[in-house]
């Protein structure tokens, strides 16, 4: 058994460098339902995983706003929604788990932080693969 209360706490940046504009190989490794904070809709978060290159392994979060009072919201969720059932090949999605491990073209770019939020990595377009072949963790 390890002896933790001999263990102490060293200093360490806490920094997360923003990944690079570019585009990535990249697949869905997780996606949970969320509610809303006012509870007055729903939304998908998908975790994206670049899967190749000198990024591999960094984590990127899309949240689509599939039930809002907002129209453009669901829209505009919509509207991605379809760009990425595209690039992974899904034709009729029955289950969000069926864009899971199937290898895309993400286009990463960088969204400026407004009201005291620092910068963040967004995802600005979603291309096809031509393999079409699940990702091998």
């Amino acid at each position: 058994m390890i002896d933790l209360t001999k263990f102490n706490i060293i200093e360490t940046e806490d920094t997360f460098d923003l990944i690079p504009d570019g585009n990535y190989t990249a697949i869905i490794t997780d996606s949970e339902e969320c509610t809303t904070k006012k509870g007055d809709g729903a939304y998908i978060k998908l975790t994206f995983q670049i899967a190749e290159g000198n990024q591999e392994g960094r984590l990127i979060w899309v949240n689509l706003n599939l039930e809002n009072p907002n129209p453009k919201a669901v829209e505009i969720a919509h509207k991605e929604l379809s760009n990425i059932c595209k690039a992974v090949g899904v034709n009729d999605i029955k289950d969000k788990s069926d864009l899971h491990d199937k290898p895309m073209l993400i286009k990463v770019g960088v969204k400026k932080g407004n009201n005291g939020y620092d910068d963040q990595n967004r995802i600005k377009n979603y291309k096809r693969i031509d393999n079409g072949q699940p990702w091998k963790r």
